[in-house]
């Protein structure tokens, strides 16, 4: 398998909700570094209990991979990420409860690949443009 494919198989899983194939694309010792939640998690149980938290927040929600490149195992995925919140989105602030909108957001993933796992995943996204239109944000 080739690098963009490994990288890749994180955002397939998390579509289908395979979470089995998202936990086992990781390394044992994975860091992922939510840079929009500041959430710097390690290794593949907390990746998947943030993923599943996303999930029980926005059911519906999937991304579509627009670009890829790589470069002897480093990879960029450019990600647009969509789906409606309709569940509980647990938040630093506290949690908050469904609005019922649909979001649409931009983001772009940094991974690094090593023997067919993820080592690395630095996920950039905008989470004030996200939180603006679940409506949530201080005016």
């Amino acid at each position: 398998m080739d690098s963009i494919e490994c990288a890749s198989q994180f955002v397939e899983a998390y579509n289908s909700r395979d979470w089995d194939r998202l936990k086992a694309s990781f390394t044992a010792d994975a860091v992922y570094d939510e840079v929009g939640t500041r959430r710097r998690l390690q290794g593949p149980d907390e990746i998947l209990i943030a993923n599943q938290g996303w999930s029980q927040a926005f059911p519906d929600s999937k991304g579509l991979i627009t670009s890829a490149f790589a470069d002897n195992g480093d990879v960029m995925l450019e990600i647009t990420w969509e789906g409606t919140h309709t569940g509980p989105l647990e938040s630093p602030q506290g949690v908050i409860p469904p609005s019922g909108k649909h979001f649409e957001v931009r983001a772009c993933q940094v991974v690094k690949v090593e023997e067919d796992k993820i080592t690395e995943d630095h996920h950039y996204f905008d989470m004030v443009s996200l939180l603006d239109q679940l409506g949530v944000t201080p005016g």
